[in-house]
């Protein structure tokens, strides 16, 4: 899902002439798809990518909602789909009648967001924790709970970073505190707020961006972090520890889709399907750290990803995994205001 924010377009071509094949938009999350992937398509395809970068769910929802027309392909997660289908941001494009579709694997293949994929493809999917190094903890090792993340120990303050994200903090927050994800009632989204603010002094920030980098640069002890990136801050520093809360933590996955109003949608529709095949997603994978739900794909993954239980979850921990809840527009509207009494 998911880290440094890039200031600028990134085009990939070798030259600024017109390819035959024409040009894709697509507006993905930061450092969340290799680029010699996309070379790949253009080889392939003969259509030129153009790559922006957005650091959140609701960053991309403002973007749209203030008619943004520039792109061809973005890349929402399970709960902003809904929302989108539900605003009619996105284009119905029968992603169930694609050629690849036939590799995508069950859950996704009918997710609850858009059960007959009508709109959207999977991309990747993962789970947040938080990632710490061992090193530099009180005694080498921090408790498996969300209490090691939202009340730690008095030597860690300012050596912690929150995810700058809505749904990430509050859903970790009612896992730890019992409280239901999508809850209605002011008084238990206020039991969430409180523990928000009591945790906020022992933050350095709150920072969706770059929580690779800061780690391997021992900027800070302890990020909240989704498992692909804790895959890829444990390749530089060995002593990062990614931890599996055993309160539940969010399961989330990643879907292509396309924007109302895409001028390029048949190119967008040739990225889709060819993104579902086992070969090209599995470049994806080797990058980000995360998996995918395409069959197949296994044959194409490094050792290095296989191997690492941030990624291949052992089995004990796989019940703490809590799908991303489809929430009422009011249990929505609560949760906002909690977000913004805590970002005052």
């Amino acid at each position: 899902m998911k880290w440094r924010h890039l200031a600028l377009v990134v085009a990939l071509g070798m030259s600024g002439v017109a390819r035959a094949g024409g040009e894709l938009n697509l507006y993905n999350w930061s450092d969340y798809i290799p680029l010699d992937l996309l070379k790949k398509f253009e080889k392939d395809t003969g259509i030129k990518v153009n790559l922006d970068v957005y650091d959140s769910n609701e960053t991309l929802l403002a973007k749209l909602k203030a008619g943004a027309k520039g792109y061809d392909v973005i890349v929402p997660s399970d709960y902003m789909v809904k929302i989108m289908i539900t605003e009619k941001l996105l284009e119905k494009i029968d992603v169930n009648k694609m050629p690849n579709f036939k590799n995508v694997t069950a859950p996704l293949n009918k997710p609850v967001f858009d059960p007959s994929r009508s709109y959207t493809a999977p991309y990747m999917w993962g789970v947040t924790g938080f990632t710490y190094d061992s090193t530099r903890v009180p005694g080498g090792k921090l408790e498996d709970s969300w209490k090691s993340f939202f009340e730690p120990p008095a030597a860690m303050k300012g050596q912690m970073v929150a995810l700058n994200d809505v749904n990430e903090l509050f859903v970790a927050a009612s896992l730890y505190l019992k409280v239901d994800q999508c809850t209605e009632d002011p008084k238990e989204a206020q039991k969430v707020l409180d523990l928000l603010l009591k945790q906020k002094p022992m933050l350095a920030m709150y920072n969706s961006d770059g929580t690779i980098e800061r780690m391997q640069a021992k900027e800070v002890i302890l990020h909240h972090q989704w498992n692909g990136a804790a895959h890829r801050t444990k390749e530089k520093l060995k002593s990062a520890v990614f931890v599996y809360p055993k309160e539940g933590m969010s399961f989330w996955n990643d879907n292509f889709a396309i924007p109302v109003g895409a001028k390029n949608k048949d190119n967008a529709l040739k990225f889709i399907n060819w993104m579902m095949a086992p070969e090209n997603i599995a470049l994806a994978s080797n990058f980000t750290g995360y998996n995918n739900a395409i069959q197949g794909s296994d044959k194409f993954l490094l050792p290095a990803l296989r191997d690492d239980p941030a990624v291949n979850t052992p089995a004990a921990y796989r019940s703490r995994f809590v799908p991303n809840k489809l929430c009422s527009t009011k249990a929505m509207a609560l949760r906002d205001k909690v977000w913004t009494k805590l970002k005052k």
